[in-house]
């Protein structure tokens, strides 16, 4: 590391992302399968999000907190793939002051925004199972336009304030250990005290779990209460609770894991197996929120089922039903 103190300009400033390190020659496999997976994580968002969009039947609000969680997905996955894939194509792993801090920008936004956004989903769930016949007399279409204000609007404010507190750092290195910039990373370069930074961080990882572990914990406590009672409640739980405790529990360890250990794990170990472990809450959740909504809920499989199938298929079917209706 670089011991001689550095201006914090964006012109003067390149970090080097040494994470690739260790991967020099299975570069090109790593690039065809981040490719991959980027498409295929954009196809899948994109295309629940237009359904979402274009039926009307899917305008409740499930379906929109869901729709919002996939266009934060999107969000996340621009800001982690476009620069791993320039990376896997080049001999040199180096970015920019500027651009370092927008890839941070992007990715705590996308995690502040994914911890809020699942725990709105959770409180429209307690009230779904739990007050069905008060549901559209709370869920009114202003209190989910306030709850989408606040699923962007706190983590744009949490992570600006981080940015901030970082921005005003005089740096004395440039390497950081990982494929991606990171807040911890950069803090970690700086010749003054980091304390408040620290301890900034420690508030709003503390704040992010908490909220997603007990005020969803909370949620859901009533939520199977009220399911043992009825078979058709157990039904809706299976179908629109299992698939967003699948996504919290997968999203909540991953970032921890990757918190904890960037500030306490030991920096001796494999990389390739430390990048397979920092990278799975940017890959896998905006890969596979789609995927398990997709399938486990009916209106969104039937919509997307509709639009992909052959208009023909559907010529065909009218005048069967037709001619069914005449003959009853």
């Amino acid at each position: 590391m670089n011991t001689a103190k550095m201006e914090n300009s964006s012109s003067e400033i390149v970090f080097v992302l040494s994470g690739l390190n260790e991967t020099k020659t299975t570069k090109q496999i790593y690039f065809a399968f981040a490719l991959l997976a980027y498409i295929f994580t954009l196809f899948a968002n994109v295309t629940l999000v237009l359904a979402v969009f274009f039926e009307r039947i899917l305008h409740e609000p499930m379906y929109i907190f869901l729709c919002n969680l996939c266009v934060n997905g999107i969000f996340g996955a621009t800001g982690f793939y476009p620069k791993i894939l320039i990376d896997l194509l080049s001999d040199s792993h180096v970015i920019s002051y500027r651009a370092c801090l927008t890839q941070i920008y992007m990715i705590y936004n996308y995690v502040f925004c994914e911890f809020v956004n699942l725990a709105v989903m959770a409180y429209d769930r307690y009230v779904a199972i739990c007050k069905p016949l008060e549901y559209h007399s709370i869920m009114t279409p202003w209190k989910v336009g306030k709850l989408l204000l606040v699923i962007w609007l706190i983590p744009f404010c949490e992570t600006s304030i981080g940015m901030i507190m970082t921005a005003r750092l005089t740096l004395c290195g440039s390497r950081i250990d990982k494929l991606y910039c990171t807040n911890w990373e950069v803090v970690k370069l700086s010749c003054r005290d980091t304390t408040l930074n620290n301890l900034y961080g420690y508030i709003l990882m503390f704040m992010h779990v908490f909220q997603a572990f007990l005020l969803i914990l909370i949620s859901y406590i009533h939520i199977i209460r009220t399911c043992l009672r009825s078979r058709v409640e157990r039904s809706k739980f299976m179908e629109t609770c299992l698939p967003h405790l699948i996504t919290l529990m997968n999203f909540t360890l991953s970032f921890i894991f990757d918190v904890m250990y960037a500030r306490y794990g030991s920096q001796g170990s494999l990389q390739s197996l430390r990048n397979i472990l920092t990278v799975e809450y940017l890959v896998v959740p905006p890969l596979l929120n789609p995927l398990i909504y997709g399938l486990k809920l009916k209106q969104i499989r039937r919509s997307i089922w509709r639009r992909f199938q052959p208009k023909n298929c559907h010529a065909k079917i009218k005048p069967k039903i037709s001619k069914n209706i005449l003959a009853h």
